[in-house]
């Protein structure tokens, strides 16, 4: 699974703590030690540099002192450069470090690490080697530089059948290394915390070394295991102790690898083009998913499916139905989350406590009231018999009585039996409430979520590509609903209307939706004619359209004999809709014939 380390980080003056903890932990490197060829022991050699460049300081020459010294004297000289296994470990997230350092040293490695990780296993009383030693050159730029170096890379890189890539390493004195365990420094972590960062805090977060390092060894993975998730640190110590080589193995963890500094990267490319103030939608972006589930099958049975969670940094703390929290029932389906994200949508758009039921993505029952029971038992009887086997979302918490109603309301078609729903999605729970509920089925699905944040980009896939489009996030605060009818709608009717269009945002077009005191009566949806909408709507509806408030998503592109005059006819009170049609006068002069109240939007509310 991608994005499944929790990453930490340790104070600003460690900021790179693969490679912040102090030497005097390890070897005194003044000077640094080297081994002699000749009798495999280490000696302390020292050269003095002088520089008439005045700029050079003191710890300038000593490093370039130790560096020319080491230098001739590390050709062969590593004991673990033949035939010794070696690892090399660098992490932030430093979970179950103990136990692979452990494992390995049990199984005969040697391990080299950086910094931080090797003061955590030397503390866990595990033999570590400083990468210093090998690399033969500090620490420098403020860890910027440590690990990115011929010593390491080398010692990666090189392919063992290949005996000109042997050669070379034997000849600079390098030795190969046979695992390699990193993860990077907690950017995401650190650029998406509540506080905040400073920009410049955020380049020092964008890991340089770590990355190197995985992709080095996940390009020769078929000589280097490469492990970036510790969650893989049992499996690896496995496969070690079998002795038997698995080429799927090695090739799932180069995979895994990849992946991990692909959402990495993928995460510091999103977050410096906001930085740069540009155009919403940027040339090119990656989308990092995350397999959160995989599902039985997909809309149908003959399709295989799973779920993803969008990991990009505009989604965290940005609600949705992807982060919910499922308290009980069975496992989603592919068309439950269909279903549970256009119910959680719609009843979220709601100011009053507000109850929506939801079948094949379309809002089938919808009510508004103080009392949150009341709504419920309106939103079902607008149509009880799609709202059978619907998914039921609140936006207000559900307590020990609406869950009683929920678990016993006998439909509205025979007053016997007690309707179903395949999931109940609200923001809240009680525990009575969620224990009530349980009671009901033990399939039910009892979801809680937090609502979707505004601003979101939404994406849909096409046939070898994907449209993107900011999300409709438009309520009736923030249009006008003016009227260009004779009849001025009253208050009640003007709020209907405003009900009516929050309705028909979410229905799927040709969309109609007739509701009156904050209630949806009836409902159109998906009709290639907008007058098949209209009269399935009435249809639902019946008598209690008389003076209800109508809302279509798009224009209406004929009037008379048409959708318009049939609405009127049917006693509607008032309608709702965009305008902008070549013909909308003749709407205007219809609603005056009729007496019927007419307000454009100027906002088009299509739902493919």
């Amino acid at each position: 699974m991608l994005g499944s380390l929790t990453l930490t980080k340790t104070a600003t003056h460690h900021l790179h703590s693969r490679t912040s903890i102090a030497a005097n932990h390890f070897t005194n490197h003044k000077p640094i030690p080297t081994f002699s060829p000749q009798q495999g022991s280490i000696s302390l050699n020292k050269r003095t540099i002088t520089s008439s460049s005045s700029h050079w300081n003191s710890g300038s020459v000593r490093a370039m002192a130790e560096v020319g010294t080491l230098a001739e004297a590390k050709a062969g000289a590593y004991s673990f450069g033949s035939g010794v296994k070696q690892a090399l470990i660098s992490l932030s997230d430093k979970h179950d470090l103990a136990l692979l350092g452990k494992g390995l040293e049990a199984l005969g490695y040697s391990i080299v690490s950086t910094g931080g990780t090797a003061f955590a296993l030397v503390e866990a009383g595990i033999s570590v080697t400083k990468v210093e030693e090998l690399t033969c050159f500090p620490e420098m730029l403020d860890g910027r530089v440590k690990t990115l170096h011929p010593s390491i890379h080398g010692g990666i890189l090189a392919k063992r059948d290949q005996k000109h890539h042997m050669e070379a390493l034997n000849k600079h004195g390098i030795g190969t290394f046979d695992i390699i365990v990193v993860n990077l420094y907690p950017f995401y972590d650190k650029v998406s915390s509540k506080s905040g960062i400073t920009f410049d805090d955020g380049i020092e977060n964008i890991d340089i070394g770590g990355p190197a390092m995985i992709r080095a060894a996940a390009k020769n993975h078929k000589d280097v295991l490469v492990v970036v998730d510790s969650k893989d640190y049992v499996a690896l110590l496995e496969f070690l102790k079998s002795g038997k080589d698995d080429e799927q193995f090695r090739r799932k963890l180069a995979w895994k690898a990849f992946q991990h500094v692909a959402s990495y990267d993928s995460a510091v490319s999103e977050w410096l083009w906001k930085q740069t103030a540009g155009d919403k939608f940027p040339p090119s972006f990656t989308v990092p998913l995350s397999l959160k589930s995989s599902l039985r099958y997909g809309e149908n049975p003959h399709q295989k499916a799973a779920f993803y969670v969008d990991k990009s940094l505009s989604e965290v703390r940005a609600g949705g139905i992807a982060t919910a929290i499922q308290h009980h029932g069975k496992e989603m389906s592919y068309n439950n989350y269909l279903d549970a994200d256009a119910a959680w949508n719609c009843v979220t758009e709601f100011e009053d406590p507000t109850c929506v039921i939801v079948k094949h993505t379309n809002p089938c029952g919808v009510a508004s009231r103080e009392d949150i029971l009341e709504a419920y038992r309106l939103a079902v009887r607008a149509d009880p018999v799609s709202a059978f086997g619907g998914i039921v979302a609140f936006n207000v918490e559900v307590d020990e009585a609406l869950a009683k109603d929920i678990r016993e309301f006998r439909s509205p078609t025979d007053g016997e039996t007690r309707m179903f729903y395949e999931i109940v999605v609200a923001p809240k729970y009680t525990e009575k409430g969620l224990e009530t509920l349980r009671g009901k089925s033990k399939t039910l699905r009892i979801l809680e979520a937090s609502k979707n944040e505004k601003g979101k980009l939404s994406l849909r896939q096409v046939g070898g590509g994907w449209l993107a489009q900011d999300s409709d996030d438009l309520n009736p605060k923030d249009i006008q609903f003016n009227t260009v009818s004779e009849k001025t709608p009253v208050q009640s009717e003007l709020s209907d209307a405003k009900f009516a269009w929050l309705c028909v945002k979410h229905v799927k077009s040709n969309a109609i939706v007739i509701a009156k005191n904050k209630c949806m009566l009836g409902m159109g949806s998906g009709q290639p004619n907008r007058v098949e909408s209209l009269r399935i709507a009435f249809r639902k509806a019946g008598e209690e359209a008389k003076g209800a408030a109508l809302a279509s998503d798009a224009f209406f592109p004929f009037a008379w004999n048409d959708a318009v005059e049939e609405a009127c006819q049917n006693g509607i009170g008032v309608i709702a809709e965009p305008g902008g049609s070549i013909r909308d006068a003749d709407a205007i002069d219809c609603c005056n014939k009729y007496g019927v109240s007419l307000l454009f939007t100027n906002v088009r509310h299509f739902r493919h």
